[in-house]
């Protein structure tokens, strides 16, 4: 075994066979963000075998204050969330597996995305997503660890279908807008991320090395700033769970979050077409075409940028960033309708 691990493989809770159940394991992480950058981080230096990632969006500045695998550069050049991710953590540690994907984890999607994996990591910022997870997670029965993080706390929940509760155990349905404090209105600050991402991938470890025994119970919440931490008991499945119970799974059935969705903490909406020949793209040559079309235009023309991982221009004050799996975030608007609007006008519907 290599001595990277060496210190890890000391300590009595994973220990040599320990390490080689987590070289052995498959995890998935949705969102590659704040949560996901620090989560990430830890479970590729941890040994992990096999690690998928799935991010929608694009380094900014913004983001460099508690995204730890990004930098100045990064955030210059727009790159995909996934793809600076990607190099990154290939860097820190060559012996595990890298899979990326830099697209919008959708119900036409998320099957596949999470095919294969042992454990699914939530590093998301939105309800509608973590509830899209726990629907494919409870329905396949891959433990998933829910966590969250908003101004100087945060909170985890270790989901093992079956025999724990779930998400909709406790709220069995999406929380109203407005109805929880947001990156938009409260912050977030990175000593509050990275103690929550901690707890989240101590739970990983614990799950990959075979060590259930060990497993938190319940709702852990944390506060960084107020020096507080306190746990909440959820208990085993709810029979009548829409979810554990009743075996409903609606965000399965088609995407509860629609094809719109303002971005947390961004003055910018994500515009997802309405239907892809292939749920994880729009083409092998979508870009280069949407790229040759978009030149011919005199309004677009001297902003158009174009790269293998996206292309971006600018267009009545507004800057439109196109992916390959035919996504759009256009930036400087927080309107759904205007969003709507350019798209349609200059990408097609």
């Amino acid at each position: 075994m290599s001595d990277r691990y060496s210190r890890q493989t000391l300590f009595a809770g994973i220990g040599p066979e320990g390490q080689e159940r987590l070289a052995r394991g498959r995890v998935l992480v949705v969102g590659a963000g704040a949560l996901g950058s620090a989560a990430l981080d830890m479970l590729v230096r941890a040994g992990v075998g096999t690690v998928r990632f799935v991010d929608r969006d694009t380094v900014e500045t913004s983001n460099l204050q508690r995204q730890s695998l990004y930098d100045e550069e990064d955030a210059r050049e727009g790159i995909p969330k996934a793809e600076g991710a990607r190099r990154r953590l290939a860097a820190v540690n060559p012996e595990v597996a890298l899979e990326p994907l830099a697209l919008d984890l959708h119900a036409g999607n998320v099957r596949e995305v999470m095919a294969g994996t042992d454990l699914v990591v939530d590093a998301t910022d939105n309800f509608e997503t973590r509830y899209l997870i726990n629907d494919a997670a409870v329905s396949t029965g891959t433990p998933w660890i829910y966590a969250a993080c908003v101004g100087s706390y945060g909170m985890t929940l270790t989901v093992l279908p079956g025999r724990t509760g779930c998400l909709r155990c406790v709220v069995p349905d999406v929380p109203p807008p407005g109805a929880s404090p947001t990156c938009d209105t409260a912050g977030v600050i990175a000593p509050a991320v990275q103690a929550v991402a901690s707890y989240a991938v101590a739970e990983a470890l614990k799950l990959l090395a075979g060590r259930d025994e060990d497993l938190a119970t319940g709702i852990w919440h944390l506060d960084v700033w107020e020096r507080t931490a306190y746990r909440m008991d959820i208990g085993k499945p709810d029979p009548d769970c829409p979810a554990c119970g009743r075996r409903e799974f609606p965000f399965l059935e088609g995407d509860a979050s629609g094809a719109l969705l303002t971005l947390c903490g961004r003055n910018a909406v994500q515009v997802r077409p309405a239907a892809s020949p292939d749920p994880n793209g729009a083409g092998p040559d979508f870009l280069e075409q949407l790229g040759g079309r978009l030149a011919e235009l005199p309004e677009v023309r001297g902003s158009l940028r174009s790269t293998s991982h996206l292309l971006q221009f600018e267009v009545a004050g507004r800057r439109l960033v196109v992916f390959p799996d035919g996504r759009t975030i256009v930036h400087g608007s927080g309107d759904p309708a205007e969003a709507r609007t350019l798209v349609s006008r200059y990408i097609g519907s």
